[in-house]
Formats: C-alpha cells, sequence, structure tokens
C-alpha cells in the first residue's frame, strides 16, 4: 500500500469539520539570559564514565548556539576536551576551579560551585 500524500496528522485520523487545520507545534527559541542573571552550577561526576572525572556545567538557560559557544570559551580556557550534550557542559578532568573563575570573570554572577 503507498501513500500519494504524506500529511503529518498527529494522531488525527477523521474530522467532520470541513474547516478543520491540525495544529502546528509554534515553538520560539528561548531567549538567552543576560550572564549576570544565569545560575551555573559547576560539579565534579565520576558516574558511567570509568573512574574518569569530568566537570559539568549546568543551568544555562538559552538558545542552543549560545551555549555552544559558552562551552566552546570554557573549553579553550581550561586547555582541555569535552563536550555540549543535553544542555549541559561537560569538560575533562576537574577543572571546577577554573571554570569558575572563567565565569566569575565573565560576568556569571550567580554560579557556584558544588
Amino acid at each position: 500500500m503507498s501513500k500519494k500524500r504524506s500529511i503529518p496528522t498527529d494522531g488525527i485520523v477523521f474530522s467532520t469539520d470541513p474547516s478543520f487545520k491540525p495544529m502546528q507545534a509554534d515553538e520560539q527559541p528561548a531567549d538567552t539570559l543576560v550572564p549576570a542573571l544565569q545560575k551555573l552550577k559547576i560539579r565534579l561526576d565520576t558516574k558511567n564514565r570509568g573512574g574518569k572525572a569530568v566537570t559539568l556545567v549546568e543551568g544555562f538557560s538559552g538558545q542552543e548556539v549560545d551555549l555552544d559557544e559558552l562551552g566552546k570559551k570554557i573549553k579553550t580556557f581550561c586547555g582541555t576536551g569535552g563536550a555540549v550534550k543535553d544542555g549541559l557542559i561537560i569538560v575533562q578532568g576537574d577543572q571546577r576551579d577554573k571554570i569558575l573563575q572563567w565565569t566569575i570573570k565573565n560576568g556569571f554572577k550567580l554560579s557556584k560551585k558544588i
């Protein structure tokens, strides 16, 4: 059986209303807050990493592009590798003091080390 037209119905099979139109998901990108209002948490994590320590920076609220840029700046300052996944900035090694120093220097006044 071939499908000639592919209309996303989101689970709606049939409607008797002639003016019915499926609702579209209107996703507005979240605005990035200024650094002084960001509440970043810096913590050390070793779970599910084979005993290796990584530093996690969480609590960033804003667009994904800005999170990637922030992650790149932090990793460059620390001189280590890492990744940005699921709203977290992952930096290799125990870099809590360096990251806290960088965040305070760049205006993230509400950041704290856990």
